[in-house]
């Protein structure tokens, strides 16, 4: 699916600031699922833009304003091609995730964060939730299934800063949470997460629908677990979708601090007032379908079922 993306933020100060120095991480990786066609950020007042990759491979355009300015607009498109990815070919059973090699080179995504910092209640809730499991990627499939039955979307009832064990106790919370909780209870039972920073083709952070070729949204967020011998999973609590083709991915880090859509400083006594929207178009629409649904999880990770053999199974 082709996508055309513009993410632009506009920042509108009370008083004339002097300067301010920014860093946007906004350019969608190419990878296995997506291949990047096109990128461009243009700076109003204008401003000279230094790119680079930082340490997780996500790309970073810096760019600072030295004049006097009382507002900041910022403007990132971009040209994706994307697909679904293919199904998980393996499920290696739980007992490889204490495989020393395996563990060194996930580190990094197995420790405690400031927005992933669980407590002993939450690592037991996560080793109950998967002690039937028989292998990772079930595993994974059930604290992702956890994920979405224990939070309801409801925007304005988190900020960035809250404690996860704060946001399970409200249950409640936007993208961001979902992907936090996903990543630290993955953690807490030694299953390597990360949190992902992306785009979603949804007319709808709270269904993931698409209706029509052009959506506004904001950026939005998932998680991805490492599964032994085959790669990383990439699967969207907050949606109960596995990620296909209306998912852009950004980049990746151990939590949101990693990955923030935008940071920045400035000097001077203005106040400022952030505006920040998302317009993505689909511009193949002839070759899509009006409504796109990603399949289940279950459909995506192993053999297909319908929703009346789930509920025989349940019965």
């Amino acid at each position: 699916m082709r996508l055309d993306i513009r993410y632009r933020t506009v920042f509108r100060f009370d008083a004339p600031v002097r300067e301010s120095q920014n860093e946007m991480r906004a350019c969608p990786v190419t990878n296995d699922r997506q291949q990047l066609l096109s990128y461009r950020i243009t700076v109003e007042p204008s401003a000279r833009t230094l790119s680079f990759a930082d340490y997780w491979g996500t790309r970073v355009d810096q760019f600072g304003v030295t004049d006097s300015h009382t507002a900041l607009e910022v403007i990132a498109e971009a040209s994706v091609e994307t697909q679904d990815p293919l199904p998980v070919s393996s499920a290696p059973r739980l007992e490889v995730l204490g495989d020393p090699e395996f563990r060194g080179g996930h580190n990094e995504f197995l420790i405690r964060t400031r927005h992933t910092d669980w407590d002993d209640a939450m690592a037991q809730e996560a080793r109950s939730l998967v002690q039937a499991e028989p292998d990772v990627v079930g595993a994974v499939t059930k604290l992702h299934e956890f994920v979405g039955g224990r939070l309801a979307y409801e925007p304005g009832t988190t900020e960035i800063g809250v404690s996860i064990t704060e946001v399970l106790a409200k249950g409640a919370g936007v993208c961001q949470d979902y992907a936090h909780l996903a990543v630290a209870l993955c953690r807490s039972i030694g299953i390597p997460a990360r949190y992902v920073s992306g785009y979603l083709f949804s007319s709808s952070d709270r269904t993931g629908r698409i209706d029509g070729d052009l959506v506004r949204v904001q950026t939005h967020a998932w998680f991805e677990a490492a599964i032994p011998g085959v790669g990383w999973l990439p699967l969207d609590p907050t949606n109960q979708l596995a990620v296909g083709r209306q998912h852009v991915k950004i980049g990746h880090g151990r939590d949101y601090d990693d990955v923030p859509p935008l940071r920045g400083v400035y000097s001077g006594a203005g106040i400022p007032e952030v505006e920040a929207s998302v317009e993505i178009r689909r511009m193949d629409p002839a070759r899509q379908p009006s409504t796109l649904m990603q399949p289940s999880l279950l459909a995506a990770v192993k053999a297909p079922r319908t929703r009346q053999q789930q509920q025989q199974q349940q019965q």
